[in-house]
């Protein structure tokens, strides 16, 4: 495990929001896609970011990234 700084644990928490924020956006409007090959695009891209937040939580958790210290 390697120490991670302040700074690359503020850029994963952003990272992981920004993806959080995304996924629920686009299942959202996803109703309102007509268009099947758009909606197959926007549904591909809700599983990738998906993935990437699974990735994310999981080098959050390999790396015991979340502490309970409260500043």
């Amino acid at each position: 495990m390697s120490q991670i700084t302040t700074a690359e644990m503020l850029q994963i928490r952003e990272l992981l929001q920004m993806e959080t924020n995304s996924v629920a956006k686009a299942k959202a409007t996803q109703t309102l896609i007509k268009d099947d090959e758009f909606l197959t695009l926007a549904k591909s891209g809700v599983q990738a970011s998906e993935a990437r937040i699974k990735a994310l939580k999981q080098f959050i958790s390999e790396n015991d990234i979340i502490t309970s210290e409260v500043h």
